[in-house]
């Protein structure tokens, strides 16, 4: 049989309404929380989510749109997204969009359907228009038309910072590679602040930025480095592009990082404490998850929040720069 809150209240000696506060971490005394803990425990009381949820209007359970599970900054942010919310007694509802628009309009269409409370996003596709400002929605990287929350790591400082280590190494003509897409965002700072960061110390630099989806890649990075044959610091948009780059170097007979050193973005690993993938601008993953859900959770309740949350960026140091 199945045990049902008045037996909780029952055996703590409380009313059904206690037992409720308990459960929604209401305000309660310290000595009847734990009179209820204890009743919960010994009866193995599990709370019918279902139905509190349609006395609420709520299901505790957000979305998270990625792009792909496979890219290792987006699964490891999904980690430390489901991380959170379980802290915050909330599920996760997992979204493989791979940049398909029309399925990411059905993951919005949750929110209104009461499916998911709110939505935290990283997204390239277009759905600026079904993205509105009351919509319960966290963004990360990228902004729309409308004032729409998002988080972001400091792409603007990670672009001087490539430059500055990249300098601090000897590197004397700097090139950026990377890819774009049509859609607003704040990745496109890296490339921009870099740029500008070079031009201000008179340093050369050549560009590669290629719009997404990426075609020919390997006979664009030999076609650049065959033209600029100087070319001796590379910073990339992301780390799965340094990686490529670095392949793409080795075909050439280059070496990595004695004749070109290279830089990327995120700080990608294949586990946690493990060497960085390469030299990397890092993202602080496990912080940018924790403030869109804190952002989001606010957004749920009703609670005023910072529209722009901007996060630190650090260089970490792989396999594939000098020792300064």
């Amino acid at each position: 049989m199945k045990i049902t809150m008045k037996e909780v209240a029952q055996l703590a000696g409380v009313g059904v309404g206690t037992v409720s506060r308990v459960l929604n971490n209401g305000s309660v005394k310290d000595s009847t929380r734990k009179r209820v803990e204890r009743a919960i425990a010994e009866l193995n009381y599990q709370p019918d989510i279902y139905a509190r949820g349609l006395k609420t209007n709520r299901s505790n359970t957000v979305a998270l749109i990625l792009p792909s599970v496979w890219h290792p900054f987006f699964s490891e942010f999904a980690f430390h997204v489901e991380s959170h919310l379980e802290k915050n007694d909330y599920k996760l509802y997992l979204c493989n969009s791979n940049g398909n628009s029309a399925k990411e309009r059905e993951y919005l269409q949750m929110v209104k359907q009461n499916k998911v409370d709110g939505i935290i996003g990283i997204t390239y596709s277009d759905i600026d228009e079904y993205v509105s400002s009351n919509l319960p929605f966290v963004s990360i990287d990228r902004y729309f038309t409308e004032d729409v929350n998002y988080v972001t790591a400091d792409n603007a400082a990670g672009g001087r910072l490539a430059v500055d280590e990249l300098l601090k190494r000897g590197c004397k003509e700097l090139a950026y590679i990377g890819g774009y897409q049509d859609t607003p965002n704040e990745t496109k700072n890296r490339r921009k602040y870099f740029e500008i960061s070079c031009n201000s110390k008179n340093i050369t630099c050549r560009v590669l930025d290629m719009l997404e989806p990426l075609t020919n890649v390997p006979e664009k990075v030999c076609e650049l480095l065959t033209n600029y044959p100087g070319i001796d610091g590379i910073f990339t948009i992301n780390d799965s592009m340094a990686l490529d780059v670095v392949e793409i170097l080795k075909t050439m007979g280059k070496r990595v990082p004695d004749d070109i050193q290279v830089i990327g973005f995120d700080g990608q690993r294949t586990s946690e404490g493990s060497n960085y993938l390469v030299s990397t601008i890092a993202q602080p993953i496990e912080l940018m998850a924790q403030k869109a859900v804190d952002v989001l959770l606010k957004v749920i309740n009703g609670k005023e929040v910072s529209k722009r949350t901007v996060l630190p960026v650090t260089f970490k140091r792989g396999g594939t720069t000098i020792e300064p």
